[in-house]
């Protein structure tokens, strides 16, 4: 994907939004009838048959797919991580962005081994990421700014963080994608993302905050210091997403929560990954309801603030793994599923068909 120009944010996120419409109640019906009609029992394939169903009531039709999955990962970093609140240097971030370009980490086995395309995309990123090659550049800033001390960045640039992702989403469609998968890489991103949920919920910072990638205990009170004194600065800034956003989160976030606004507005399925992949979707969820029609949750992540995320954007997940790593594996390892709920809807006989009885007794004549 060549690099884009920049666009006015504001304006890409109003548009996108007036496409967004919920999941058709018709076709969900129509999917259930034709659920019903296939040869075995009703219910007999559990959750892949409301995986089924919800695809084809995204994409409206019997007949649903599973196109050219992609998933898109945004790599940024934080200047909260002034603050001690992680146990790895900021440098980390581009030295891991630089080993997915040379395929050399879990997201690119777990990746081809779904089948899945994956784009990388520097949204953010301090440091000059080596191995560049085929790296989609599109940094809003170099890092966004210590929220403990000021905004983690202007109104403007969580606009234009967002319109990354939404960019990225429609080309995506545009290829004919019709399942997105989200993950992130960005040292001190879970320090952003549970600030993120204590907002967005009303939890307390000490309920939501974990040890993201091995905190210590020393490091858990400055992670969870920092979050309180973040919210603390920005209470007037934080009664609505973008204001959320722009707070305390991060670049990545942002590109993230734009994938999710416009696969509800291609009417493309978004596999969201863990704790902070589900920040941003919460995120996406408040900004326009519907968009949780368009969402699937990969996996239950052991971070205590994922599951009043998913609460907020009400999906329950696939997978209970105790997966924690982030870049999108646990999307990867989702994605195979969904594949398989929807071979089994499009390719099982009917009763009709095959000659079965069923139920009732009926057989086709």
């Amino acid at each position: 994907m060549p690099e884009i120009l920049k666009v006015d944010g504001a304006r890409l996120l109003e548009a996108t939004l007036a496409r967004i419409e919920p999941a058709d109640a018709q076709w969900l019906v129509r999917a259930q009838e034709r659920q019903s009609q296939l040869t075995k029992p009703p219910g007999s394939l559990g959750r892949l048959e409301e995986i089924a169903i919800r695809l084809a009531a995204m994409q409206r039709t019997l007949t649903p797919s599973v196109s050219k999955p992609a998933i898109l990962l945004f790599a940024a970093d934080h200047g909260v991580c002034e603050e001690g609140v992680n146990p790895y240097p900021q440098a980390v971030t581009a030295q891991m962005v630089s080993n997915f370009l040379r395929g050399g980490a879990a997201i690119n086995a777990l990746a081809g081994s779904a089948g899945a395309g994956l784009q990388i995309v520097d949204i953010g990123v301090a440091s000059e990421v080596r191995s560049a090659e085929k790296l989609i550049r599109r940094p809003v800033a170099r890092g966004t700014k210590n929220f403990c001390r000021e905004a983690a960045m202007t109104r403007e640039q969580a606009l234009e963080a967002i319109a990354v992702g939404i960019e990225m989403a429609n080309d995506a469609a545009a290829r004919r994608c019709t399942l997105l998968g989200i993950g992130e890489m960005g040292i001190g991103n879970t320090t952003a993302a549970s600030a993120l949920t204590a907002a967005i919920t009303g939890l307390a910072p000490g309920a939501v905050v974990g040890r993201g990638t091995g905190a210590d205990a020393a490091c858990m009170v400055r992670k969870t210091t920092a979050v309180e004194r973040a919210l603390a600065l920005h209470r007037a800034q934080i009664h609505d997403p973008i204001g959320m956003l722009a707070a305390v989160g991060g670049f990545e976030i942002a590109g993230m929560c734009g994938v999710c606004l416009a696969g509800a507005a291609n009417r493309c399925a978004v596999v969201v990954d863990g704790f902070i992949a589900t920040a941003a979707a919460a995120l996406a969820v408040r900004l326009a309801q519907p968009v949780q029609d368009y969402l699937i949750a990969a996996h239950h992540s052991s971070e205590p603030g994922h599951r009043p995320l998913l609460n907020v954007i009400r999906q329950r997940p696939l997978l209970d793994f105790d997966m924690r790593l982030g870049e999108g594996s646990g999307a990867a390892v989702a994605i195979p599923i969904v594949r398989a709920a929807v071979a089994a809807f499009n390719n099982m006989a009917t009763f009709s068909s095959a000659g079965v009885a069923n139920a009732e007794g009926r057989t086709a004549p």
